[in-house]
């Protein structure tokens, strides 16, 4: 399994091997193990580590290892960076089919919606519904 995180100031090229990669335990690059996990340290992801130690505590998983919770917050905040990343495109798509002349000259916003978000969500196995109405 070969995770490479890459983003605007997101990871920095971290790069891991894992079962099945043929090079357990070393970067691409041929860095050990050992100097990723020291990366890992100084790393500050977006995910607080108290966040993620708490959401592990509460589904019965306890780390005695600090870099553990670092890396499944790495993790998460991959996988939370991918869904927005889909999410966007398919608001880029669904706007190339709208013909709008009026943002031309302009950097356009997008905003994320439902409408973009829930097929996104369903690629990943996650199902969404709207609720019938909102108070």
């Amino acid at each position: 399994m070969l995770l490479h995180l890459k983003g605007s100031d997101f990871t920095k090229g971290i790069l891991l091997h894992g079962a099945g990669s043929g090079a357990t335990g070393h970067r691409a690059s041929g860095v050990p193990l050992s100097d990723f996990l020291l990366q890992l340290e100084d790393y500050n992801p977006t995910i607080p580590d108290a966040v993620t130690a708490y959401y592990l505590n509460s589904s019965g998983f306890e780390a005695a290892d600090g870099r553990l919770v670092r890396l499944i917050s790495l993790a998460a905040q991959k996988f939370i960076s991918d869904i927005t990343n889909d999410a966007l495109q398919h608001c880029k798509m669904r706007g190339s089919q709208q013909s709008s002349s009026k943002t031309k000259g302009k950097d356009k916003r997008y905003t994320l919606t439902m409408e973009d978000l829930t097929p996104v969500l369903a690629e990943y196995g996650i199902s969404v519904k709207k609720p019938h109405y909102y108070i």
